[in-house]
């Protein structure tokens, strides 16, 4: 499950991609507050991780607020998940990037809870990975892209 700080993100990545889209100027942070849903004292926040990262710009003055500086399809939702909540693995021995053994692990090339959740996050990664800013800007029925049987997109 994502939390409230990553949906956030991604929907002020939204309102940013949209005005880039429309030739607009930067906006305030006011403004995407407002048009994403997003409480302002935990925007700033987030808008501060979002350019720490290169992913969008700040200008000053006037005209300041907030840019996306990279095109929409550039924009990893994996690396967004990644920024805001930290490793995507269910489990520290599964992660590339934040690989740590688990301490209760004698013996992690036959653990099956490695296993049974390596081959899930497997496919997770997958898919996450192959997905964009503008592929979440497209879609505009995505859970039917991603539905379990039953139609439900599950919890």
């Amino acid at each position: 499950m994502i939390t409230h700080k990553t949906k956030y993100a991604l929907k002020a990545l939204m309102v940013m991609a949209d005005e880039r889209a429309a030739g607009a100027e930067a906006l305030r942070i006011e403004d995407i507050a407002e048009r994403s849903g997003a409480p302002k004292r935990f925007l700033e926040h987030i808008l501060l991780d979002l350019k720490r990262a290169g992913l969008i710009g700040s200008r000053r003055g006037r005209n300041g607020g907030y840019e996306l500086i990279k095109e929409a399809r550039r924009v990893s939702l994996a690396e967004v998940l990644r920024l805001i909540d930290g490793p995507l693995a269910p489990l520290p021995c599964l992660s590339r990037r934040a690989y740590q053994p688990c301490e209760d692990c004698k013996d992690e090339l036959n653990c099956r809870v490695r296993a049974v959740f390596g081959g899930f996050y497997a496919s997770y990664i997958l898919m996450i990975e192959s997905l964009t800013l503008a592929d979440l800007m497209e879609d505009s029925r995505p859970l039917e892209r991603f539905a379990l049987p039953g139609g439900v997109a599950g919890e």
